[in-house]
């Protein structure tokens, strides 16, 4: 069987460089394993979502009274609230499926691996081998849970984030590894439902990769809502000889030993690159990431990788871009190469975090002289009469040229807000234009406008 173009993995890389592929005229195929929609449809980003909106849910029915409200008898069932999340997975999968139908796109299932030559084995269930030739071959593998050498997982007492999505019952007790949007998204919806939480973190603040002063705000929050968080710490051994978990964790005060009914380790990916074909195909390969150039063209002609295998963000909005790219490249298009400074990245917990740009000691670190402002959503009449006064909106702008740096929000639906930052910052937007540019109240949006006020001088409602 002969294509124009096979993906190698169904991810929201893989299957949007299909579809977008297709769209170009091409005789498309992809391949894949195990669901059309890979981690982020089946065990990612679409079902924690869903329960996380069942924990949102259950925390208005806890706090029903602050809003006038009088619920008699309300509790959870646990299995069902899993049993919800799987169907909202499922649902999404078989969309997938319509989308390669309607795109007349062939969808060859068995597990992949790449031939030279330009062509792929596919190996299906019953063990038979079937190969595919292509004019060009494009990897979207993605990524799973990383293991490290001292948290092996057993699934059962110390899982990933799939066995976390499933769990036949819920824990009493629960360790959550590493503090990332995977870590802090488990322990804020297993926090809700009713588990003792505690998070334990190697960085000396919880969100890492954010902003200092969302770091800070989130880890007030969660301890608010009941999460135990420790920081500069890391589990140096674990113990499930027992009937739970056992971790020693090394803190800047000595050890302590926690215990837990389950550990979650949360500690980042790994890539799917083993077992593929990439050494027989002699592809490049450093630090655990497939090498491309801007158009994600491996060193090979005809291949090329895209998504979490390359380097570059781990993010699903990524890998759909990078597939779109990628395609609309090798069908002669004229396109730019993806700007990664002005990638959003959002963490779905109570309070949501959302940012795009530098953080504040980025921006200091590369020379600029700022103008940085905030404004908190206590001072916020949408947020207030919601009862989401929790968090704010941080903006910095280069104080010289009054170029939007970095945009950082932190409390309710701001993963839905942040894209008007990433949009000013593509279309070079400055300050003022931000700043007289007129936002409906009340709403939380108009929190952007009031934190641009705040750093030049101008705001209101403070």
């Amino acid at each position: 069987m002969k294509y124009d173009i096979i993906v190698l993995g169904s991810g929201p890389g893989g299957y949007v460089t299909a579809i977008r592929a297709s769209q170009l005229g091409f005789k498309t195929a992809i391949v894949e394993k195990e669901n059309l929609g890979g981690v982020c449809l089946n065990w990612g980003c679409i079902p924690t979502k869903a329960l996380l909106k069942s924990a949102q849910v259950f925390d208005y029915l806890k706090h029903a009274a602050e809003y006038g409200l009088s619920v008699t008898a309300f509790d959870k069932d646990f299995g069902a609230v899993i049993s919800r999340s799987r169907g909202v997975a499922d649902g999404m999968s078989k969309g997938i499926q319509f989308l390669m139908k309607k795109n007349k796109i062939d969808v060859i299932e068995g597990t992949g691996k790449l031939k030279p030559g330009k062509k792929i084995d596919v190996t299906a269930a019953d063990g038979k081998t079937t190969t595919y030739e292509a004019d060009h071959i494009v990897i979207a593998t993605g990524a799973r849970s990383r293991e490290l050498p001292n948290l092996p997982q057993d699934g059962v007492r110390v899982i990933g984030y799939r066995q976390a999505m499933t769990l036949e019952k819920q824990p009493k007790s629960m360790i959550v590894v590493g503090s990332g949007a995977i870590g802090v998204e488990f322990a804020h919806f297993y926090n809700s439902m009713g588990t003792d939480v505690t998070i334990v973190e190697f960085m000396p603040n919880i969100v890492p990769v954010e902003d200092e002063d969302i770091s800070k705000q989130m880890e007030r929050s969660m301890k608010k809502a009941g999460v135990k968080i420790m920081t500069n710490s890391s589990v140096e051994k674990i113990d499930t000889s027992g009937n739970g978990v056992k971790a020693t964790v090394k803190t800047a005060k000595g050890e302590e030993i926690l215990e837990a009914d389950i550990l979650l380790s949360a500690v980042g990916i790994k890539t799917n690159i083993e077992n593929i074909g990439l050494e027989e195909c002699g592809i490049a390969v450093d630090k655990d990431k497939i090498m491309v150039n801007a158009f994600y063209q491996t060193n090979i002609p005809g291949y090329y990788a895209i998504g979490d295998v390359v380097p570059g963000q781990a993010l699903a909005h990524v890998a759909s871009a990078e597939g779109i790219t990628c395609v609309e490249k090798i069908a002669g298009m004229h396109v730019d190469p993806i700007d990664y400074g002005n990638i959003p990245g959002c963490t779905y917990a109570t309070p949501e975090i959302a940012s795009v740009g530098l953080t504040e000691k980025q921006a200091k670190e590369k020379g600029y002289e700022l103008k940085i402002g905030k404004f908190p959503f206590t001072a916020s009449g949408k947020a207030k009469a919601a009862g989401t006064p929790d968090g704010f909106v941080k903006v910095i702008f280069d104080a010289k040229y009054g170029e939007w740096l970095g945009c950082h929000m932190i409390g309710a639906g701001v993963t839905d807000m942040i894209a008007e930052a990433v949009v000013a910052r593509k279309l070079e937007t400055t300050g003022h234009e931000i700043l007289k540019a007129v936002h409906p109240h009340p709403t939380m949006s108009e929190a952007v406008m009031e934190a641009v006020a705040d750093a030049y001088g101008e705001v209101i409602h403070l």
